[in-house]
C-alpha cells in the first residue's frame, strides 16, 4: 500500500498518472509525493461503484448495519485525531486550535448523526404510507424513498476531512455508492481518511478514491454510470460541473461559495461585535465560503470600529505557525494563491481603496497574508463581488438600515450573513436577506442537522441537516386499486 494513490473496488493502487508534489505551505518544503489516476483508473473506480451499487449489498442492508460502519469511521477518526490534526496542519496550514476541532473533531460528529439518519430514515422514512382514496376508482399508495445511485463525490481543500464527511457520510447512510476525488492540496488527508473508512468495514466498490485534477472531474461528473454529483468549489468550476452533468441528465449538488456580508446595526455593541466579526473572516486565513468579508458599519462609526478592530487584530490575532497554539491565521494554501489576492488588493489601492488595517506577516517562508481590512471601495468593485478566500475584508458605510440591506443584498452571492444588534432588530434585517444562513450576534456553533445552502451563485441544493441528506434519494410512488 505504501505509495498507492487509489483506492478502487477495495484494493489499493499507484496512480499512473502525473506526480503530484504536497507542499507544506507555511515551510514551502514538500511532505509528500504522489501520482494522480489516469482516465482509466477514475473509469474503472465509477464502474467498481455501479457494480457494488447495482448488486445491492450495502444499499439493501439493513440501516443499522450502515449506521455501524458509520459509527466506526467515527470513532477511527477518534482514536486517530493526533494524527489527522498533524496531517491537516502539515497538508493545508490550518492552526492546530481550529483543526482539532472543526478539522478533525467535527467530521466524527457528522458521521455519528448520519448513523444516527440512516437507522431512523430520511424525513419521511424509507416507506411512507400516504391517505387513501375513496371513490369510484379506490386506491392506496406509498412512497419509497431509495438510494439515488451512484455519487460523485468532489471536495475542495479548505477542509479536507470535514468536506469529506458532509458528502460520504450521507450517501453512504442513504445506502449510495461514491466516488470520492479531493482537491489534489488535500489528498494526503484523503487517503488517510480512505484508510479508516476501510478499516471500518466499507464494502469493497461501495467506496472508492481517486486523486487527480480537472481532468479526472470532468469523467466523474459526465460519466453515464454517475447518478448524482456533489461537488463544493469556485463558481466557474461549479459552472462546469454543471455543463458536464447536463448531457446524462445526472443530479447536482453544488455549494459554491460567496461575499458574504456582515452588517453592524446602529445598535450593535462595538465591543460585543468586533471580535466577532474579525474572526470570521480571519478563520482558517479567511479560506472558507462562508467567511462574512463585506462589513457594514454606520458611516458614523467607522473609525470607531477600524480603531477597534486594529487592537484586536494586533493583540489577538497572530499570524504565523500553524502548529503555535496562540496562531489564529496561518498561511494560504499556495504561492499562486497569495499572489491572486496580492493582486486584488493592489488593484483595489489603484482605484482609490486603501488598506485600513493590516495585521504582522511573521519573518521566513510561508505563504501568509495577514489579517486586512480595505477602505474607500464601492460594492460594485471587483474586491466586493468576487470571493477571494483570504483573510480580507472591506469596511462599507452606510447611512440608513435599508441602504445596508440593499447593499448586503447586491452581490452574485448568497450563502451566508451576520447581523449584530438589537435581538428583535436584527432578527428582521436576518429575515430580509437573500441568504441561506445568517448568525446573529454571533450565531452558535456548526451543527450537523442544519441545511447548508445558499441562493444565486452560491449553489444549487443543500448539505447537511434532514434536508442535505434527502438529497441522497430519489422517490418511487407505488400505488394500487382497492376492491370495491
Amino acid at each position: 500500500m505504501n505509495g498507492a494513490s487509489v483506492y478502487i473496488d477495495g484494493r489499493w493502487d499507484i496512480g499512473r498518472g502525473e506526480p503530484v508534489d504536497s507542499i507544506d505551505p507555511a515551510t514551502e518544503k514538500v511532505i509528500a509525493r504522489w501520482h494522480q489516476a489516469d482516465a482509466e483508473q477514475v473509469t474503472a473506480a465509477v464502474r467498481a461503484a455501479r457494480r457494488s451499487f447495482d448488486a445491492g449489498a450495502w444499499r439493501t442492508a439493513e440501516p443499522d448495519r450502515r449506521a455501524k460502519v458509520l459509527r466506526r469511521i467515527a470513532d477511527l477518526i477518534d482514536d486517530r485525531a493526533d494524527e489527522l490534526v498533524d496531517l491537516v496542519v502539515r497538508e493545508v496550514g490550518s492552526p492546530i486550535t481550529l483543526t482539532r476541532a472543526l478539522q478533525v473533531g467535527q467530521p466524527a460528529v457528522n458521521f455519528r448523526w448520519f448513523a444516527d439518519a440512516a437507522e431512523r430514515g430520511p424525513r419521511g422514512g424509507y416507506r411512507e404510507q400516504l391517505p387513501g382514496i375513496r371513490g369510484p376508482v379506490a386506491s392506496d399508495s406509498v412512497l419509497v424513498r431509495e438510494p439515488i445511485g451512484v455519487v460523485s463525490a468532489i471536495v475542495p481543500y479548505n477542509y479536507p476531512l470535514n468536506m469529506i464527511s458532509w458528502k460520504v457520510a450521507p450517501a453512504l447512510a442513504a445506502g449510495c455508492s461514491v466516488v470520492l476525488l479531493p482537491s489534489p492540496r488535500g489528498a494526503l488527508t484523503a487517503l488517510a481518511f480512505m484508510r479508516l473508512a476501510d478499516e471500518a468495514g466499507v464494502p469493497p466498490g461501495v467506496l472508492n478514491l481517486v486523486l487527480g485534477g480537472p481532468e479526472a472531474g470532468t469523467v466523474l461528473s459526465s460519466h453515464p454510470d454517475v447518478d448524482m454529483v456533489s461537488f463544493t468549489g469556485s463558481s466557474a468550476v461549479g459552472s462546469a460541473v454543471m455543463a458536464q452533468a447536463a448531457a446524462t441528465h445526472k443530479k447536482v449538488v453544488l455549494e459554491l461559495g460567496g461575499k458574504s456580508p456582515n452588517i453592524l446595526l446602529p445598535s450593535a455593541d462595538l465591543d460585543a461585535a468586533v471580535g466577532p466579526s474579525v474572526l470570521r473572516f480571519c478563520r482558517n486565513a479567511g479560506q472558507g465560503c462562508g467567511a462574512t468579508t463585506r462589513i457594514l458599519v454606520p458611516e458614523d462609526r467607522v473609525g470607531e470600529f477600524l480603531g477597534r478592530a486594529a487592537a484586536f487584530i494586533e493583540e489577538s490575532v497572530p499570524t504565523g505557525d500553524p502548529f503555535d497554539e496562540r496562531t489564529e491565521v496561518g498561511p494560504l494554501i499556495s504561492a499562486e494563491h497569495l499572489a491572486q489576492v496580492r493582486g486584488y488588493l493592489d488593484r483595489a489601492v489603484a482605484g482609490g481603496g486603501r488598506v485600513a488595517v493590516a495585521g504582522e506577516r511573521p519573518a521566513g517562508p510561508g505563504w501568509f497574508l495577514p489579517p486586512t481590512l480595505v477602505t474607500g471601495v464601492s460594492n460594485d468593485d471587483e474586491i466586493c463581488r468576487d470571493e477571494l478566500f483570504a483573510p480580507v475584508a472591506v469596511v462599507l458605510p452606510y447611512r440608513t438600515v435599508d441602504e445596508a440591506v440593499a447593499v448586503a443584498n447586491d452581490s452574485p452571492y448568497g450563502l451566508n450573513a451576520g447581523v449584530f444588534g438589537d435581538l428583535d432588530e436584527a432578527l428582521a434585517v436576518a429575515e430580509r436577506l437573500d441568504t441561506g444562513t445568517v448568525a446573529i450576534n454571533g450565531g452558535g456553533p456548526m451543527r450537523p442537522d442544519v441545511p447548508w445552502g445558499g441562493s444565486k451563485r452560491s449553489g444549487t441544493g443543500v448539505e447537511m441537516g434532514e434536508d442535505g441528506f434527502a438529497e441522497f434519494f430519489r422517490i418511487k410512488h407505488l400505488n394500487w386499486q382497492v376492491p370495491s
